[in-house]
């Protein structure tokens, strides 16, 4: 049964038109593309799922907040604004803004891996995995078995194996690991939460190693509506005082604010040891910018600073959880597989089981999203092997991830109901004709982050 459509608790103020080109006009844009939908000119998208970092409605206090930036090179008002507002919801002694996620992930790995050391975490998404593997060291990934079961309804898929967290510390060595993580909602894994159980449990494991540890921030809003929704003891706490608390815990954390900021460009990076501090200052004035603005307007700085308090706001989450609740139900009453439950941000296809008759190693994943376009001009990404496949350094074999997925990234404030239902629809007819799609195979692809450049042709 359909899950009942959560109304927007907002009204549309600005339209921007969208067209659906025909399905001659999309073949062709595919091949163009080398078949990799990151590659497709965003005026041949009808519903644009790709992802939701960057791509949500802002605000008109956002908006307005626009026209107070202040651009000064160094110590902009701006700035200070957006100062207040990361202390008051995240608590960090030190912070310093970023132009996105991956920027604030960089500088971290800059500051801390070395050659052949590991960083731990319940998983790591696409450009967290790279810039660890960019600097010589060794993404692990340790969430619970229960993550691999698309049909598990476990209600926090994205805890962390604190068993194998411990053995993986005990067998090699603390020395050996500069930091260790933990990505909320995980987003890899389906945008599945983390309990506050599970993060106070790793936390303890990282203390007592002398591990410093850091959350990946970018979904923490959703992450924390799960926590007061599903885990006992939260369901009077509010989800400021909920992220509050899950902060605490941590040593620093790293976010992409284009998620749960709302805002269409931005970053943070938060830490509370000073000496650390010092040295991602330097890194941020080499990379990035003056630490007061970090690769940022002004005016990127206080829309962000507003942002951050609209993604606290339950009415907005219980609607954007709602959604992914409501498309994911829409497409198992087509049989079509999802993971289970519904998770935050997005909705996870299982394209292994819509073709179970396409091997890892021809991209079940990415045949689905090129037919997802070919059926409706509808784009999403791909979460499987085209991403996440990689050659072990150890033995040098292929290692493939456990799930070949879709993900439907939806953005925040920006589709409705029926932007929706007509996603399902075309489902629906790829449905009918799965036995007769093929897979893909590479005809260039880089070492990391093939996903975003990489060209295939259809096998």
């Amino acid at each position: 049964m359909t899950a009942i459509y959560t109304p927007e608790p907002f009204r549309i103020k600005v339209a921007e038109p969208i067209q659906l080109i025909s399905r001659e006009a999309r073949e062709a844009a595919l091949k163009a593309a080398g078949y990799n939908l990151f590659s497709m000119k965003a005026e041949d998208i009808y519903i644009d799922l790709l992802t939701d970092s960057g791509t949500g409605a802002m605000s008109p206090a956002q908006w307005a907040a626009l026209m107070n930036g202040d651009e000064s090179y160094a110590g902009a008002r701006s700035f200070q604004r957006l100062k207040a507002a990361v202390e008051d919801i995240f608590g960090f002694k030190y912070f310093a803004p970023t132009h996105q996620g991956r920027a604030a992930e960089n500088i971290l790995a800059a500051c801390l891996v070395k050659s052949n050391q590991y960083v731990p975490s319940n998983m790591h998404f696409d450009t967290t995995d790279a810039n660890i593997r960019a600097r010589g060291g060794r993404p692990v990934n340790l969430v619970i078995d229960e993550a691999s079961d698309p049909a598990n309804p476990h209600p926090f898929k994205g805890n962390m194996d604190v068993a194998k967290l411990k053995a993986f510390i005990a067998g090699h060595g603390r020395e050996k690991i500069p930091f260790g993580m933990m990505t909320v909602t995980n987003n890899a894994g389906g945008g599945q939460p983390v309990s506050m159980e599970n993060l106070k449990a790793t936390a303890e494991i990282y203390r007592v190693n002398g591990i410093p540890f850091f959350i990946d921030a970018a979904r923490y809003a959703e992450n924390c509506y799960f926590i007061q929704q599903r885990e006992a003891g939260y369901r009077e706490k509010s989800i400021k005082e909920i992220a509050r608390e899950m902060f605490s815990l941590a040593d620093g954390m790293t976010m992409s604010a284009k998620k749960d900021a709302i805002v269409n460009i931005g970053g943070l990076l938060c830490v509370n040891d000073e000496a650390l501090f010092q040295n991602i200052e330097n890194e941020l004035i080499l990379r990035e910018g003056f630490p007061t603005y970090g690769g940022l307007a002004g005016r990127d700085l206080d829309a962000m600073a507003v942002g951050l308090y609209e993604g606290l706001d339950e009415a907005y989450l219980a609607y954007r959880i709602g959604q992914t609740a409501y498309l994911t139900s829409k497409l198992n009453d087509l049989d079509i597989p999802t993971i289970q439950p519904a998770g935050g941000h997005g909705v996870y296809i299982n394209a292994g089981a819509i073709f179970p008759h396409i091997p890892q190693g021809e991209f079940p994943a990415q045949a689905l999203c090129v037919e997802l376009y070919r059926e409706g001009a509808v784009r999403g990404v791909e979460i499987g092997s085209v991403m996440f496949a990689h050659i072990d350094p150890e033995d040098e074999q292929w290692r493939y991830p456990a799930l070949e997925l879709l993900r439907l990234a939806i953005p925040r404030r920006t589709y409705t109901q029926s932007h929706l239902d007509y996603v399902a629809d075309c489902f629906a007819a790829i449905k009918s004709r799965a036995e007769s799609v093929r897979g893909y195979k590479f005809t260039y692809a880089p070492e990391l982050l093939r996903h975003f450049t990489a060209r295939f042709e259809p096998l």
